[in-house]
């Protein structure tokens, strides 16, 4: 019986190996026949893949070139940032047994650390139910696993060092794994940042993405600059290596240029300073003002403020738009009178007695060049156009043509228009006649800034002209060119070498000297001992939105000069539209008059700076510091006292609920102080903190927006 078990036991053995066996050869006949199937009969389909795979040629998108200041400062450039995402239908988060408490414990720090909206826990207590992760967790984690997001995203924009702590917050530090085989990671993108928020915000401009996940400029710099910005993109091919396909780079990228604007960071912030001040005082729609160097063109400065529900914020950029220019466009036609020998001297006479429909109310009747302008004479600038383009109208323009007037100047701005006016021919497009009657209304009115559109850059070029002896300099926003072994400084560029003689640019100058400086000048208001300004007040109404003529509710006030008289180094304009009541000399004229006297004040006109941060009789602020070495920095260079911002100290025992006081300090301080507490912070000005728009002490959740203020 022992015989037959054992017998029986052999068989079953035999039985199984002889299984095993056919399953072997079946298997190695499938390998044979896949193999055979792959290399000869899908041959051609596999190797018309292979070629297609390597044939192929990938775009590298190259690193966008920052925005820098005149200084160097960085007006925009590029920040790495990471978006954190949990896949939730990881076969770890499946197979992992759910236990509520991980996931509210997960939730708690979310909210504490990452919450989905700033503030949360001061909102309403239903707000705080809807936006709190407990409730978005819960409900992701009540589907089935495979009905759950793959890409649930917990923080847009943060930083590795967020994504090392999300990983250690509960139910996520327990897996572990990189890459695909943790469930908790990070997509990596580029992102523009401007530094200075919304300081020119439109002149620097901003850019987006296109479908090809690629970034150009849509507005000012930006888009002006996007070819040399942008770079130049490489390309890669797929190769095969030990370890299996791989790009091969076959052209590498070429990062884009940092271009170093002419932007002045300080004149800038006092700029928009003095604009938004005079706005406010006003009660303006809008306001645009523009700073430049006489020499060189440079646009310093350059703000746009438009009033939005009682709030003033960066605007359309009208400093390039075409407006009726009115007034200012008076020294022009001066300009081209003498030139062409209508008038030989400033103190040449013209009868200012009604003409063309209109009439001069200031006395005497018969007024000199330099009475003219300081009166804004209308009679008196077109009877003297008159005397050279009453035969033929249409060379007025013809005129404004030979000096540059209509070309594009190319200032790096963004949505530049070009003046527009009429030339005064005797048909009509339709081929229709116009009366010599007409065109004579017209041209007069033209003389004196009105049937025409003039944008303010234009305007302030051709006054910088004559404070520049008649050489009329491209105004501009670019300085140089900086990449990998590239210094390429832009040089002067001149629209026209001499739209006038110098002669006739000093005859003009004396002549923009009177409405400041003249016993009835029109702008009296902006004379001060300290700093001599020449210019000229314009005031325009505007066209009422729907049609109909001129809205006499409201005025645009213009005055646009170039300071100091005797030696004129920057030229300015500012332009506001405001309720009818003021006028330009209290107005646009004030904004140019504060800007003349705080850069006298700090030594910038050439002279003896006056300007201080501190009171003769105070110690001299030497840091925002805790530290111990004020004393030490103060004997360095030469300081009598020290003395120091008072304030809690940031670096120790501030609870998260609590918003650090950050008066007194330099910006990245204050930068870093806040973003180590998780605060989102937005920086007005340049300087020192003087306003931080959430009070010390007061409660915040991470994730809060706080603005700061800053002054020189």
């Amino acid at each position: 019986m022992a015989a037959s078990k054992n017998k029986n036991n052999k068989n079953t053995i035999l039985f199984r190996y002889g299984v095993i066996s056919i399953l072997f050869v079946l298997f190695a006949a499938a390998v044979v026949w896949c193999l055979f199937r792959t290399t000869i009969i899908q041959a051609p389909e596999w190797n018309e893949r292979a070629k297609k795979d390597f044939s192929r040629i990938d775009t590298l998108k190259p690193e966008r070139g920052d925005l820098l200041a005149n200084n160097g400062n960085i007006l925009a450039c590029n920040l790495k940032v990471y978006d954190v995402k949990i896949d939730l239908r990881h076969n770890k988060v499946a197979r992992r047994k759910l236990i509520w408490a991980q996931i509210d414990s997960l939730a708690d720090s979310l909210d504490l650390y990452y919450p989905r909206r700033a503030n949360l826990q001061s909102l309403h207590p239903d707000t705080i139910k809807k936006y709190s992760w407990h409730t978005r967790l819960k409900r992701e984690f009540e589907k089935a696993s495979d009905k759950r997001t793959r890409a649930l995203r917990i923080l847009k924009g943060g930083t590795l060092e967020d994504f090392a702590r999300i990983k250690s917050f509960p139910y996520l530090r327990d897996f572990k794994g990189k890459g695909f085989r943790n469930p908790v990671y990070v997509q990596e993108r580029n992102v523009r940042i401007y530094p200075y928020g919304h300081m020119a915000y439109r002149s620097i401009g901003r850019v987006n993405e296109n479908l090809r996940g690629e970034f150009h400029g849509y507005s000012g710099l930006e888009k002006d600059l996007d070819s040399l910005l942008y770079g130049k993109e490489g390309y890669a091919k797929k190769v095969t290596l030990n370890s299996g396909m791989s790009n091969w780079v076959t052209q590498p990228t070429r990062r884009g240029y940092n271009v170093q604007t002419t932007i002045d960071i300080d004149l800038q912030d006092m700029l928009e300073e003095q604009l938004l001040q005079i706005c406010r005082e006003a009660k303006a729609e809008w306001g645009t003002a523009i700073l430049m160097e006489v020499a060189t063109g440079e646009i310093k400065a350059i703000a746009n403020l438009e009033n939005i529900n009682g709030e003033y914020g960066e605007a359309l950029n009208r400093a390039v738009r075409g407006f009726e220019p009115g007034s200012v466009m008076k020294p022009i036609s001066m300009m081209i009178a003498f030139e062409d020998g209508l008038v030989k001297s400033v103190n040449d006479v013209i009868d200012c007695s009604p003409f063309q429909r209109t009439s001069d109310p200031h006395a005497p009747t018969v007024k000199s060049m330099k009475q003219v302008i300081e009166m804004s004479s209308n009679t008196g600038i077109a009877r003297v156009i008159f005397r050279g383009y009453a035969h033929d109208p249409a060379r007025f323009y013809d005129r404004l043509e030979q000096i540059g007037f209509f070309e594009r100047m190319h200032s790096g701005i963004g949505g530049e228009d070009t003046p527009r006016v009429r030339r005064l021919v005797g048909k009509d497009s339709k081929g229709n006649n116009i009366t010599m009657t007409a065109r004579h209304l017209d041209l007069a009115r033209q003389a004196y800034g009105y049937n025409t559109t003039v944008p303010p850059l234009y305007t302030l070029a051709y006054y910088n002209a004559i404070a520049n002896g008649g050489r009329l300099v491209r105004p501009h926003l670019t300085k140089r060119l900086l990449a990998d072994g590239i210094d390429s400084v832009l040089k002067i560029d001149y629209i026209r070498e001499q739209v006038c003689s110098p002669e006739t640019a000093e005859k003009v100058k004396q002549c923009l000297r009177e409405p400041v400086w003249g016993d009835h000048g029109t702008a009296r208001a902006v004379r001060d001992e300290r700093v001599m300004i020449a210019g000229k007040t314009g005031t325009a109404y505007p066209v009422h939105e729907h049609g109909g003529g001129y809205d006499t509710s409201r005025r645009r006030y213009a005055f646009a000069g170039f300071f100091p008289y005797e030696n004129p180094k920057y030229s300015c304009m500012a332009l506001i539209l405001a309720p009818s009541g003021t006028s330009a000399n209290r107005t646009s004229g004030q904004v140019v008059k504060n800007m003349a006297l705080k850069m006298y004040s700090r030594g910038l006109l050439d002279n003896a700076s006056t300007f201080t941060h501190t009171r003769l009789d105070e110690a001299p602020i030497i840091a925002a510091s805790h530290g111990g070495g004020a004393t030490s920095l103060a004997k360095a260079v030469g300081a009598s006292s020290a003395k120091t911002i008072k304030t809690e100290n940031p670096g120790h025992n501030i609870s998260v609920k609590a918003m650090p006081n950050v008066m007194g300090y330099d910006a990245p301080t204050a930068l870093r102080i806040l973003e180590q507490q998780g605060v989102n912070v937005r920086v007005q000005g340049a300087g020192r903190v003087v306003a931080q728009s959430i009070p010390p002490g007061a409660q915040l959740a991470q994730g809060s927006v706080i603005t700061l203020t800053l002054k020189i």
